[in-house]
């Protein structure tokens, strides 16, 4: 064969090669895994914190109702080094969730006042939790760095409470309607004059329905201790309370029902229920009083009595110079409550001052009295006192003045100063003298040799006495048997006698002087019986009477 036969045949081919198909599929292939990668993947939201403890990249993860909607990606410091971002990654449903109100907070084991929460963080690690909230779509948030009290899937009626002290309620603490826990309060803060406390709470469901505008509130934290006719009294809305603090609230009748809508509305947050009480009496009167003696004891707030039922209380109290005659005064402020007094009839109502006028003209006082022994706390008492002259300081005031008079305590403070003067009067030394030269008479008398020579005679006189007694009660029953027995023979010549006139006289005649002699020896026979009868009585009633005779009548 030729070496020209054998040369290859070199021909162009039309079209692309199919080589090229290869590399153009792979291509486009990673497109689609690329588009479709991005477009499965779920938005990035960055979320502020103050630190970021617990947070870990490509662990912690973003949960909603306890499942993972998210992972976080990075962490870094902000532009200014005060808060550290968060990014995280969320799934693709999830992202319907970032809104203006959607609020995120790292889930830690903490100790509250509604106790341990976040114990599951203990093995699985921290994670950031979500709450879905309203407006427009967000992606840059600030996270809270306590978890919220109250969700925002809970109904209810958020309040905002002033108080002028926080004392021991918290964020936490829990709201009570009738003992029962009705809501939680969710923070606080200081108001705007710096004088007051702004607490935040809230109602849920059913009880908010009760919050009005005229609900009352007040403090139930600590324990209520009171002492009463019927013991000591402690109470307490609840241990909870009593530990963490807490508030109760309260709506009067409907009769007295508010309004409903309390958008905007600021509640006063009272100390406790009985200032509430105290605050009930829309009527109040002011006077002034003027006490010479010292007031230590008396404080504001000191109630103001009238027969031991509260009308009103001290409101202030305090030290005046007089320029005028260089003297010192002491004014206590007084508030009358007359709505305290209940009276048949309008004036009272009408006229309350008229109507303390009136009574000041029959009579009514003020003075200072003992509260208690062992504080030595003093309270105004007001009662009827016609004959006591009325006192008036006339200090040109713009509050009446009410008269004044001693209290039971000053007066008798009165008495022993004057006692005390009288005995410093005396001549001590004169009665001491005198006493002095009596107590020695009387030694000397006590101690006298004549004294005891008449002792010793008497004692002897009494032992005589006791002899002489001895010897009549050996004696005594011997001669009473022998009276005996002579009254028991008289008897027996009586009841003879008493025969023998009974024949002498159905055999004699009553005309006969017989009969007259027999008649009379009967009579001076029953008058000898009866003698020697009340000689034996008497005898056996005093036997000494044998020695010493029968005594005049009338001695014992």
């Amino acid at each position: 064969m030729s070496e020209a036969a054998l040369e290859p045949v070199v021909r162009e081919r039309a079209g692309p090669s199919l080589v090229w198909l290869i590399p153009i599929l792979t291509a486009v292939i990673g497109v689609w895994l690329i588009v479709h990668t991005l477009t499965d993947r779920g938005p990035l939201v960055t979320i502020t914190f103050r630190t970021a403890e617990g947070i870990e990249v490509d662990k912690t993860r973003v949960k909603y109702k306890s499942l993972s909607i998210g992972l976080v990606e990075g962490v870094r410091f902000s532009p200014d080094f005060s808060r550290v971002e968060v990014r995280a990654r969320l799934n693709k449903e999830a992202g319907h969730f970032l809104r203006r109100d959607t609020r995120f907070w790292v889930v830690r084991p903490t100790l509250s006042a509604r106790g341990i929460s976040g114990l599951g963080t203990l093995l699985s690690g921290a994670y950031i939790e979500i709450e879905p909230g309203q407006g427009a779509p967000q992606a840059l948030f600030a996270g809270l760095e306590t978890p919220p009290v109250v969700h925002s899937d809970i109904a209810g009626k958020r309040i905002t409470l002033m108080a002028r002290k926080l004392g021991s309620i918290d964020r936490g603490s829990l709201v009570h309607y009738q003992g029962i826990v009705a809501g939680e309060v969710l923070g606080y803060e200081i108001a705007n004059d710096y004088r007051n406390v702004l607490v935040y709470a809230f109602v849920k469901a059913p009880f908010d329905a009760l919050v009005r505008s005229n609900t009352r509130f007040w403090s139930a934290s600590g324990i209520d201790l009171s002492a009463g006719p019927d013991g000591l009294r402690v109470k307490t809305e609840s241990l909870q309370a009593l530990v963490f603090g807490g508030i109760a609230f309260d709506t009067p009748d409907p009769q007295d029902a508010g309004v409903e809508d309390i958008a905007g509305l600021v509640f006063t947050l009272h100390d406790d229920l009985k200032s509430i009480q105290e605050q009930s009496y829309a009527s109040k009167i002011r006077y002034v009083l003027f006490f010479e003696d010292s007031v230590r004891g008396l404080t504001v707030g000191a109630p103001v009595e009238f027969k031991g039922i509260k009308v009103g209380s001290v409101i202030d109290l305090r030290l005046e110079y007089d320029e005028r005659n260089s003297a010192f005064r002491i004014p206590v402020m007084i508030e009358i409550e007359p709505e305290r007094i209940v009276e048949r009839g309008e004036r009272m109502k009408r006229a309350p001052r008229e109507a303390f006028q009136a009574l000041v003209k029959r009579g009514l006082r003020a003075r200072l009295q003992t509260g208690s022994l062992l504080t030595g706390q003093l309270y105004v008492d007001l009662d009827m006192q016609p004959k006591s002259p009325l006192r008036l300081a006339n200090a040109s005031r713009a509050e009446p003045e009410l008269p004044t008079v001693q209290g039971n305590f000053d007066q008798m403070t009165v008495s022993v100063k004057g006692i005390l003067e009288k005995l410093e009067k005396l001549d001590l030394a004169a009665i001491g003298a005198d006493l002095q030269g009596t107590l020695k008479g009387t030694n000397a008398i006590a101690n006298a040799p004549a004294l005891e020579s008449s002792l010793a005679d008497l004692a002897g006189s009494l032992a005589n006495m006791r002899s002489i007694l001895r010897k009549v009660d050996s004696r005594a029953e011997p001669l009473t048997a022998n009276l005996e027995q002579a009254l028991a023979a008289a008897r027996e010549a009586l009841e003879k006698s008493k025969a023998t006139m009974a024949l002498v006289d159905g055999a004699l005649a009553p005309e006969s002087p017989l009969h007259d002699h027999a008649v009379r020896l009967a009579q001076e026979l029953a008058a000898t019986a009866r003698s020697i009868r009340s000689l034996v009585d008497m005898l056996e009633r005093n036997p000494q009477s044998l020695l010493f005779g029968k005594k005049p009548p009338g001695e014992q």
